[in-house]
Formats: C-alpha cells, structure tokens, sequence
C-alpha cells in the first residue's frame, strides 16, 4: 500500500468513526481532496505536480501551481470544462473572455487565446478514453484563465522590482479558483472580469479611454508638424489645415469648426486654433497659453499609439496598489506636478482640495513612489540638512566663507532634536561635519526652505510635503526642482484639511502657528494616508484624460519589464515572515 492510499483509507476510517459518535463534519474541502490514481484525475494531478504545461507557450507555471492546484481540488481532479452538457458555451465564453484582454490594457497571446480557440473544436470530440489529451486542454484553459485574471487583479510585474514601494498586501482577499467556480457553476463566465479587475474609479475611467484612443488611433492620421520658431495668433504657415482636421478628430475642436483662415495662399493660424491647442495643451500638461512651441508641437506629433501604451501602462500600475480602503486620501502625481486631497478616495467624487507641487529633479533627486500615513505637521519647521547636502555644499561654502551659517540662519548640532543645543564653527565640527558626526539645520525663518509648514508621513526615503518661499516656480509647467521632497502651493489649506477635526485648529489658529518664530509639532488625531504616485496618463475629475511627460523615464522602464511576459510570484505581493525582514532592514 502507498502513501496516497493509506492516506485515503486514514480519511475514510476518521469519517466513519466521526459518523459512528454522531459528530458534526465539514463538507469536504480542497485541501482534502483525495488524491485520484486512475484515469483523467491521475493525468490533472500529474500534470500539476510537474508544474510544466506542454500545450501552451508559457510551459512553466510554478508560480500559478498552487492556484491550479486549489482548483482541480475543489472538484475532486474531475475535469473543470469538458465532459458536461454546457461545455460548447462555457469553453468559447470563457476563451471569448481571454480574446478580448487587450480591452484591459492586456496581451492576450500571453493567455493562447488564439491557440485554444483553434484546439476547441477536436477538443470537444474526444472520447472518453482519451484521458492525457482531455486533461491537457481542460487545465490548459484553467492555466490561461486564472493567469489572466491574476494579471489583471494584481498586475504583471513586482512594482518593488523598479522602485515603486507600495505596502505589499496583508493578505490575499480574492480567492481566483473559488471565482472561477462560481461563475461556471452560474454560466457567468463574462462576469469575471468586472469581479477581478481593480474597483477603483480611476481604473474605470481609463479602461474608457483605452477604447476610445484605440478607436482614435485606428481612424486619424498620424499629425507631423513642422514648425521652426514658435508659431503665434496671426501668422501663416501651411500646416495649419492639417492641425484643424487633427484637433478636431481628437475632440479638441467641435466639428464644424472653420477652415484655417489663409493669406492669399498661406493658412493661417487663427483664434479657433488657438483656441484647440490650449485644451491640447491643458490636456497634456503643458501651459495652455496657445502659443505652438516647441514642447507642445512635441507632443501634438506623438502618435496617438503611444497615447494608447500611456493608458495601458497606468492602468497596469493600478492594479499594483493594495486595497486603499475608504475615507480621507492625499494624492500626489510626480510627473502631473499636482497634489489631489480626497474626502473619501472609495466615492467617485471630485477632490475636496487640489494644488500644483514642485517635484524632485529628475535626473539628480528623483522623489519616489511611495505610500505612507501623514501623522503630524510641524509649524515654522526646521530645515535638517541632509548629509549629502551639508558634504557636497555647505562644507565647501564654508571653508570659503565662516560666516555663512550665520548669513543663512543656519547652526550646527549634535543631533536633529527640539532641544539640541548649537555647537560652534571651529577647525573640529567643520571635521566632524564633513564625516557625518555633526549635522547642520536651518532655524525658521524667511530663507528656510521648507517655508511656514511641512507634513509628516515616516518613512525610510524621508521624504515629506512642505510649504516654500519659491512660490514662483508653481507658474511653471514643469516642476522638477526639489531635493526629493514635495513643495506645496497651498499650505494653508493643506493643514486646514489635515486638522479639520480637531476644533482647536481655526484657521486663524494656522495662519498664526505659521507665522510663529518657534517651531510647534502637532499630532494628528487620526492619521492620513499619503500615496506618491507616478503615472503618465491619468483621468480628471471630469472624466477627461490628461498625459505627462515621462519625467523620470519610468515608462521606459516598465515597457522593458513587460516584454518577457512570465508569471508573478505571489511571494513578492503578500506580507510573509521573509518579506517582512527584507523591509525592516531595508
């Protein structure tokens, strides 16, 4: 007798002991599925245990093992699709479902879709007797199925893999082979992709627009501008036509907008251009002022393909993000230069608050992706040198010059505290500050950097959102200046929002806290979550999609990751004893 039989027979003798004592028992679950010796059963469990799938062009499958697994246990390594009476309807719905992926931002060659299309109709006429080929197409399709859902509820690659440090998981909240069966079981297998894909509004809406740019990318014609200088209300040039018809084609302008205006034989560029082209750039984050310079002819001439792998590529980091729950929510898109502030981020309402904000530089100090619970704010903050800045900078200014700690209301300190004690410039500190034993910190003030306020969330890449005596740079259409921090334009009404609850802080009470010479900390009674996020297409309060230049080149990045197609782990996506060192010591 094997292991599998004594296994059965020790089951089989518990449960009729269980019935002998007149005891209660669980249905039978999954896990205690027995292991089957003979025929198709045999077949699907080998098949699973080898972990290799000969019939589809991804043959490894060790990462999507456990759920296929849990799937044929649930019926007992019985056949999933084949051998019942709605197989016909089920297997071309459910093949239907995998045909049409692209619709989510998804490749569906990497799910065979064609492949098993063409496999179903011999499929469907094997006999009985042909258990290794009836196992092979039924846990072919289960494969293609929960790899396609599983890429679109959790996404194809680990974020944590290029730099975006999302909070993994705590725990897997959607069982896909129970999904699965239920639907079958309903006749609703269309059904499952409203159930797996993100929930979130914003996932919505761009699905919306990924049809609608590939219908616009199918119909109009690619627009190549050529314009030397920037071109102005007035002035001629023999494109103009061209620019109209593309305006128009993609929403910009109405339909019966007016022929570009010529001179003698030259068209010119009139008002109702202009007009076009500041929603075009309104639209593409760029300064609507309607002048054709060289940015915006940039990006006029970026085929609108591109626009559509822009709204796949937001859509993909999406499904990156944990459960983000309900309640109030702090938004920052880095290459949007915007800060958003939700009332509650679970209802598809507008943003209470919104800003512009000033980036990290993208090719020095780039600020990162991240997600984190704002806790307190600090009033008339200090500024705390970082090391590299003190090193790299300060030093080198003040071997120079002695006095400009002094000038730019700075001093040195044993440690970044509320009580440290200044320590005075000789030939020692400035050797200790140059090896990182001392630090260096700007007291409140007009020349402080992070200006009147600044809002704390820990975390390990310190980075915060403060106010900044440079207002002028929020005019700007780009806004990559910072250190890695993220400025804000309204503080003010930042901290009113962040202390709404807490009756003690009027706004009169935060206009004086920021005026104050004297540092004040206050703890939030509940805290905020704050997501640092990075996404070149994204979809308005009104619906309409708005597209960012690639500041940091993480398309690029993301686009290389996609072309080896393979299965996530999700080892990389769930809290685990393992992933919960890594990050501590990280």
């Amino acid at each position: 007798m094997n292991q599998a039989q004594r296994q059965h027979w020790l089951r089989l003798a518990r449960l009729l002991l269980c019935l002998s004592l007149g005891c209660q028992f669980s249905p039978l679950r999954a896990q205690d599925a027995i292991i089957p010796q003979t025929g198709v059963g045999k077949e699907i469990f080998t098949l699973i245990e080898s972990k290799q799938h000969p019939e589809l062009t991804q043959t490894d499958f060790s990462s999507r093992a456990e759920d296929l697994s849990q799937l044929y246990k649930a019926v007992n390594y019985e056949l999933v699709w084949l051998n019942r009476a709605d197989s016909a309807p089920l297997l071309m719905q459910t093949l239907d479902l995998l045909s049409h992926a692209a619709e989510e931002g998804l490749n569906p060659r990497n799910y065979d879709a064609d492949k098993l299309k063409g496999m179903l109709p011999s499929a469907l006429q094997l006999p009985v007797v042909a258990v290794r080929k009836r196992a092979l197409f039924d846990t072919a399709v289960s494969l293609s199925l929960l790899r396609y859902l599983h890429d679109l509820h959790y996404g194809r690659v680990n974020p944590h893999g290029i730099n975006f440090n999302l909070k993994l998981r705590d725990k897997k909240l959607t069982d896909l082979p129970t999904l699965i069966l239920a639907s079958r079981n309903q006749g609703q297998i269309a059904r499952l992709t409203a159930a797996a894909e993100p929930k979130l509004g914003q996932y919505r809406k761009l699905k919306q627009a990924l049809a609608h740019y590939r219908s616009l990318a199918a119909r109009t014609a690619q627009l190549n501008l050529e314009i030397g200088k920037s071109l102005r209300i007035g002035e001629a040039h023999p494109q103009m036509e061209e620019l109209r018809r593309f305006l128009i084609q993609t929403g910009e302008l109405p339909e019966d907008a007016t022929p570009a205006k010529a001179s003698k034989t030259t068209p010119r560029y009139d008002k109702e251009l202009s007009e076009g082209v500041k929603r075009f750039q309104a639209h593409h984050g760029l300064e609507a002022d309607g002048v054709l310079g060289k940015g915006t002819v940039a990006a006029l001439n970026t085929s609108l393909s591109e626009r559509v792998t822009q709204i796949e590529l937001a859509l993909e980091r999406l499904r990156w993000l944990p459960d983000i729950g309900s309640g109030p929510y702090i938004l920052v898109n880095i290459p949007a230069f915007h800060l958003w502030v939700y009332e509650d981020i679970s209802k598809d309402e507008p943003a209470a608050l919104n800003m512009r904000v000033v980036v990290g530089q993208a090719m020095k100090t780039q600020t990162p992706v991240l997600m984190a619970e704002m806790r307190f704010i600090d009033f008339a903050p200090y500024w705390n040198v970082p090391y590299s800045i003190t090193k790299n900078e300060i030093v080198p200014k003040l071997l120079a010059n002695p006095g400009y700690l002094s000038s730019e209301n700075m001093e040195i300190v044993a440690a970044f505290s509320d009580n440290a004690q200044a320590v005075p410039l000789n030939m020692d500190s400035l050797l200790q500050l140059k090896q990182g034993l001392l630090k260096i910190r700007q007291l409140p003030g007009k020349k402080n950097p992070l200006g009147k306020v600044k809002f704390m969330f820990p975390n390990k890449e310190d980075v915060y959102l403060h106010d900044t005596p440079s207002k002028s740079l929020f005019s700007r259409s780009t806004r990559d200046f910072s250190h890695g921090c993220v400025r804000v334009e309204k503080p003010q009404e930042l901290a009113e929002f962040a202390l709404r609850n807490q009756p003690e802080w009027t706004p009169e009470a935060i206009q004086g806290a920021m005026q104050s010479p004297k540092m004040q900390r206050v703890m939030l009674q509940k805290s905020i979550p704050v997501l640092f996020f990075y996404t070149t297409a994204f979809a308005e309060q009104n619906g309409e999609i708005a597209f960012y230049r690639d500041i940091y080149g993480h398309d690029t990045v993301l686009l290389e990751a996609l072309k080896n197609p393979s299965d996530l782990s999700d080892q990389s996506l769930f809290i685990t004893q393992t992933n919960a060192v890594a990050e501590a010591a990280h």
